[in-house]
This record gives structure tokens, C-alpha cells and sequence, in this order.
């Protein structure tokens, strides 16, 4: 499985990169990462990451249309940040289906590490959609991913996915300054 997952990890380096640029080409680059990603990660029994990888399909293709119909501004698309309660509500919404689902995998699959995987996958579905929306505070959502997933993937011998994570933490440090420069 391993060259599956360097070649879904490089265009995930591709993908992020072009985020961080606000570049609506990121998508068609996104779009063929998560489909190599789904094997990878069902491979590994963590079907939570794997079950996510159609759902980003699917919001890849919503963010790829709104992202072309957006603003554009300075070569990229307009972003802009969220308002206190909707980041609260954000978080609470986040943090209530990881659980439910994380209880799901539990109790319904023999998944290797259900609640760590169901809490990266729903922090992942939220940062997400924020990304489609061009909301900033995406970028915080992908740095916790980021830290969580480094671990998790390095448990299950996904080294190559481990270290994309790693290189997706200090590129999404990295998109969150930018687009906090480009929001000031």
C-alpha cells in the first residue's frame, strides 16, 4: 500500500499548498488525494478517516464551485473570519458528533482506535466545510487535526501520512498567517 500512500500524501503537499495560496486550483489536486486516501485508510481499519474521505470528495466539489463564484482578491479568493457564537457553536457541533460517532465506531466496527480517529474525522469534516466557506478559522481546526493525525497515523504504520501530517501542521501555521494577512 505504500506507494498508494506516497502518492496520495504528494498531492496533499500539492492541495495544501494551493489553500494556503487561496487558489481554487487546490481542488482538482484534493479531489484524486482523498480518493487514494480512502484505500489507504481503510487498509488501515481506520474507517472513520476512511468514511471521511467521501465526504470530502463530495465538499471538494461544493468548495471547488463555490470557491470559483467567490471574490477574488490579490490573485486568490476573499476570506473572512466568523463571529464569537458561530465559533462557539462551530466547536460544541464539532465536539458532539466526534463523540457520536466515535461511540458508533466503538460499538458497531472493529475499528482500531474509534474515538481518536472519529474526533480527527469530525474536526476534519468542520475545517472542511469552514475551508469551502473561506472562513479563517479553518486554519485552527487543520492545527489540531494536524497533531492529532500525526500521532494516529504513526501508530497504525502509516509513517508516510504521519509525516505529511507533520509537514500539513507547519503549512497550516502557515495558511493561518497568511490568511490573517490578507483579512487585516
Amino acid at each position: 500500500m505504500a506507494p498508494l500512500e506516497i502518492a496520495a500524501a504528494i498531492l496533499g503537499v500539492v492541495t495544501v499548498f494551493l489553500v494556503v495560496r487561496r487558489s481554487v486550483w487546490n481542488y482538482p489536486f484534493a479531489l484524486a488525494m482523498v480518493a487514494l486516501y480512502f484505500f489507504v485508510f481503510f487498509e488501515a481499519r481506520l474507517y472513520s478517516d476512511a468514511l471521511l474521505q467521501i465526504f470530502f470528495f463530495a465538499i471538494n466539489l461544493y468548495g471547488w464551485w463555490a470557491w470559483h463564484r467567490a471574490p477574488q482578491v490579490e490573485h486568490g479568493v476573499k476570506v473572512v473570519a466568523m463571529a464569537r457564537n458561530s465559533r462557539l457553536a462551530w466547536l460544541a457541533g464539532t465536539a458532539a458528533a466526534s463523540l457520536g460517532w466515535g461511540f458508533l465506531m466503538s460499538r458497531l466496527t472493529d475499528a482500531a482506535v474509534p474515538f481518536a480517529d472519529a474526533a480527527i474525522a469530525g474536526t476534519s469534516v468542520s475545517a472542511q466545510i469552514l475551508q469551502s466557506l473561506r472562513r479563517i478559522e479553518t486554519w485552527m481546526l487543520w492545527i489540531v487535526v494536524d497533531v492529532g493525525a500525526i500521532g494516529l497515523f504513526w501508530s497504525r504504520d502509516l509513517v508516510v501520512t504521519a509525516a505529511l501530517y507533520a509537514l500539513f501542521l507547519v503549512m497550516s501555521v502557515a495558511g493561518l498567517v497568511e490568511w490573517k494577512r490578507r483579512l487585516a
